[in-house]
């Protein structure tokens, strides 16, 4: 398929529903040189999922029954505020590993909302056998052209703004926003991938082909945990011989810690992952080489503000209401 011409038209598509998310270049984090970053988690909901989401529903018809999704909690999200945005019906199933935070942000849109015991594996269960009921469109977290497509506008944005890095670390969970980022650069920048030790699937997949699964565990699990890699993903990270690179938990705490010691960055353990691979060490740039991060899940568990009642009501702004483009300053 032609994804430099999906993704162009996924941008001009979602252009009016998305935000435009800053970037910025930076010294710090006890590193040796400056990085660019990119601070996706600024993004409707707190993260980049709303690219995918829009992108979904907006190049296709909605049915009756409306929209159905499985998540482990920001694709959920996602699709939720898009159908609200759009005036759509949408119902999210995701696990109770998804955590309070993320349930209640999916509550506060309005959708339909099933939590089911387990993990991801068991919500996406739930939601095609709903889709098999319904006649309700499926929209996958990560694993659908469209869905990547959407996902892929972030690194053309980013270049828009412009990268000037020959390397970009990408956090790794099913694979949909790294996919969209291989789909779009197709190997004129270096990307790495970034995963926790505890939930290596694409790394594993990468060693032992793309039906492996694995069971994932540890700090990310709710947004990093899915059990097999897309096959999209896969395809692409072999075609342009991807590395992933394993953090353990500890390095993806203290990530988070430093984004919001040294930027005032709140991130959940996913957003901090691909940072992590610097501070920890797993990843070691040579030298004069240039090097930016993806910054990209602002969901953590517990919510901070969720003693004082401040999330949200359905119909307010969210998260990533009010921010600027400061790669335009």
């Amino acid at each position: 398929m032609d994804w430099k011409a999906d993704i162009d038209a996924a941008a001009l598509r979602i252009h009016d529903h998305i935000l435009r998310t800053p970037t910025a270049r930076v010294n710090g984090f006890g590193l040796d040189r400056a990085i660019e970053m990119k601070f996706e988690q600024t993004q409707h909901t707190g993260s980049f999922k709303v690219r995918g989401a829009f992108n979904s529903m907006l190049a296709t018809d909605a049915p009756v029954a409306g929209y159905v999704a499985a998540s482990g909690g920001n694709h959920g999200a996602a699709v939720a505020h898009a159908a609200r945005a759009l005036g759509r019906r949408a119902h999210i199933f995701v696990p109770e590993m998804a955590g309070p935070a993320k349930i209640a942000l999916i509550r506060s849109t309005g959708a339909e909302l099933t939590v089911v015991p387990g993990d991801y594996s068991g919500a996406l269960r739930a939601a095609q056998g709903y889709e098999a009921r319904t006649g309700a469109a499926q929209i996958h977290a990560y694993d659908a052209p469209l869905t990547v497509a959407g996902q892929g506008t972030c690194l053309r944005e980013w270049e828009e703004q412009g990268l000037e890095a020959d390397t970009v670390l990408i956090a790794v969970g099913g694979g949909g926003l790294i996919g969209g980022a291989l789909a779009w650069l197709q190997g004129r920048r270096k990307v790495v991938a970034v995963e926790p030790e505890t939930a290596a699937t694409l790394h594993s997949a990468l060693a032992a082909g793309p039906d492996t699964q694995v069971e994932a565990s540890g700090i990310a699990a709710n947004a990093l945990g899915a059990r097999r890699i897309g096959r999209i993903c896969h395809r692409l990270a072999t075609q342009y011989a991807t590395n992933s690179i394993l953090v353990p938990d500890d390095a993806i705490a203290d990530a988070q810690r430093l984004l919001w010691c040294e930027r005032r960055q709140l991130v959940e353990p996913a957003g901090a992952a691909a940072l992590a691979a610097l501070t920890w060490g797993a990843y070691r740039p040579g030298p004069g080489e240039k090097v930016a991060v993806l910054v990209c899940g602002a969901n953590p568990e517990p919510d901070p503000f969720a003693q004082a009642g401040q999330l949200p009501a359905a119909g307010q702004p969210t998260i990533g209401a009010a921010t600027r483009d400061i790669s335009r300053e």
